[in-house]
């Protein structure tokens, strides 16, 4: 029996763990089935498009990437002349939005930062390598009840701000599928 035992992960870290499994498994009444809320593979695809293309519009080559509520890669489209990092950077992006997003409760990546949020309090889990503090993600809620669905990365434009105005610009444009 452990009396005096230390917590491993500081408050902060288990709180961000506890929020973020909670946002995507929801049990079924007394079933051992778990449900998750998240865009379906045609909304992340449209949504991820609609992102390169405004981005485009504007001269800008970038890889738009969309998480659902496991962290993980649902749709990726990326633009004819990106640069290799920008697919990382892109999905980098998307997740710190969805899961920092969600334990914090900001919209983009941007409003992380300006909260001065810039990764968790245990410097050690700052090497994440999935967490990027940088502007262009955006949390991805559905409209009625603003439950998180997952987060929207996009990456290659002169910089993150341009980046995250095309993510925003999508997601408003997209948003009546978010229902």
């Amino acid at each position: 029996m452990l009396l005096n035992a230390k917590p491993l992960l500081p408050a902060a870290a288990l709180a961000v763990a506890f929020l973020c499994s909670a946002a995507f498994a929801q049990p079924a009444a007394s079933s051992h089935i778990v449900t998750s809320q998240k865009l379906d593979w045609s909304a992340a695809a449209a949504l991820a498009s609609e992102a390169v293309r405004i981005c485009a519009a504007q001269g800008y080559s970038v890889t738009a990437t969309i998480v659902d509520t496991s962290g993980h890669e649902q749709a990726v489209i990326k633009g004819d002349t990106v640069p290799l990092q920008s697919l990382s950077v892109a999905y980098r992006k998307a997740y710190t939005a969805y899961s920092y997003g969600l334990a914090f409760n900001k919209n983009t990546t941007s409003e992380l930062i300006a909260a001065g949020v810039t990764g968790p309090a245990n410097g050690a889990l700052n090497t994440i390598p999935e967490v990027l503090f940088v502007p262009g993600g955006v949390t991805l809620r559905r409209t009625s009840d603003h439950a998180i669905l997952g987060g929207l990365g996009v990456s290659g434009a002169p910089g993150g701000d341009k980046d995250e105005a095309c993510a925003l610009h999508a997601v408003e444009k997209l948003r009546n599928t978010f229902q």
